[in-house]
């Protein structure tokens, strides 16, 4: 998708746009090109039909409906397989110039019959929620976006660590402060590898990546990252460098004897939102224009050369929602994806996005103890570090984040 939007910003003019943003003050209703029944004025549903598609008001939305597609997500039972949630329909056998016999909407169904005599009902509620119209008024996933202030003043609960483990109600909660704030902690948990290890499974597979599968570490400069220093790290997310960076990030910090080494915590989505209300231009810059990210290593026994490529920042283009933020100054590769008179643009728009994630009142420290296990999303919350002198362990590991949203799905959460 990036690639599409990158050969569409080579193409554009002054004065880009999303381009899948309406282009005026309102949504603009297509002239039939003949004449078609029209429904019956309703204050609840009216229908008008045209030559390629159904337009449908219900309730304050209007959907224009493209034949094909109605045909295409019929849920009748030689169509869609309710058992299985899977569609029987062969796509490829409806033809791409169908239309409908016969079109009727009650108060709360519309029916549309094929020219093959087959009939299709959809409930209109169902068509509200799934066209989309109306999928670029929902919000995939509810956020509160926050800075330290905020996260601080809402007095964010942790959650014990046998309530975690041995209830649904605890999980839960649990799962409703990650999804909303992209962080989570679970207290009381036992400072070592296998407790650690037990406490992630709770929610999740966990992802076995060239780090394995529970990593464990000290500032022993045992593998060719910074993060295995006592050295200070600045604000990023992680595994910036795989075609699809880690989801979630697990930390436990088993043993410190020493000082410093407080755990930063940045609301990236909250960065990107005020980068998107005060300049608008910089935030489409970072949408749109591919990075390559590298870690490269060759350390004992460790040889890895990764590559990961992908924009700053990755959002839905129906809602124009963002649901990734890929940043990590440390691993980003040479910039070479784009022409000159891009280059410039790009940077200012990331020195704007830096300066708001740099921003001392985004910061949130932490100082992570043993029995205190850190959740972190990393598609959204970027996580650093303050320089420590003495002996730190810590162990953690990745998990997938299909698992994670499943799990929360699954006890009744919007993920």
């Amino acid at each position: 998708m990036w690639c599409q939007r990158l050969a569409w910003l080579l193409r554009g003019s002054p004065g880009r746009r999303w381009p899948w943003l309406p282009r005026g003050p309102g949504p603009i209703l297509a002239a039939p090109a003949r004449c078609h029944p029209t429904a019956p004025p309703s204050p609840l549903c009216a229908w008008h039909l045209h030559p390629d598609h159904l337009e449908l008001r219900y309730g304050s939305t209007v959907m224009r409906l493209d034949f094909v597609w109605l045909r295409d997500h019929c849920r009748s039972a030689s169509c869609y397989n309710a058992k299985t949630k899977q569609r029987s329909l062969d796509t490829a056998s409806v033809d791409l110039a169908i239309q409908p016999q016969a079109v009727r909407v009650d108060e709360a169904t519309l029916f549309l019959t094929w020219p093959d005599g087959h009939v299709t009902r959809y409930g209109l509620e169902w068509l509200a929620r799934n066209s989309y119209e109306g999928q670029k008024q929902q919000v995939m996933h509810p956020r509160i976006l926050w800075n330290a202030e905020i996260y601080q003043q809402a007095q964010v609960p942790s959650i014990d660590c046998r309530s975690f483990l041995e209830t649904d109600e605890g999980l839960k909660e649990f799962l409703q402060n990650f999804l909303l704030y992209g962080i989570a902690f679970v207290e009381n948990v036992t400072p070592t590898k296998e407790d650690t290890e037990i406490l992630a499974k709770r929610i999740s597979i966990i992802r076995e990546t060239i780090y394995g599968r529970m990593w464990y570490f000290t500032s022993d400069f045992s593998r060719g990252d910074t993060a295995y220093t006592k050295l200070a790290l600045d604000r990023h997310t992680d595994t910036t460098y795989f075609q699809e960076p880690c989801g979630i990030q697990v930390f436990h910090c088993l043993k410190h004897e020493g000082t410093g080494g407080r755990t930063l915590l940045v609301d990236g989505f909250h960065a990107a939102e005020r980068v998107l209300r005060q300049a608008p231009e910089h935030f489409e810059l970072l949408a749109k224009v591919p990075l390559k990210h590298e870690y490269v290593e060759n350390m004992g026994g460790c040889h890895n050369h990764m590559i990961g490529v992908g924009p700053v920042l990755n959002v839905y283009p129906w809602n124009n929602e963002l649901y990734l933020i890929r940043y990590n100054n440390y691993d980003r590769a040479v910039f070479n994806t784009v022409p000159h008179d891009v280059v410039r643009r790009w940077y200012r728009a990331h020195r704007a996005l830096t300066a708001e994630l740099r921003r001392p009142d985004n910061e949130l420290w932490v100082k992570l103890k043993p029995g205190k296990v850190l959740f972190v999303d990393n598609w959204r919350v970027l996580h650093g570090r303050e320089a420590f002198t003495g002996y730190r362990q810590l162990c953690g590991c990745y998990l997938t984040r299909d698992d994670v949203l499943n799990t929360a799905r699954l006890l009744g959460l919007q993920a």
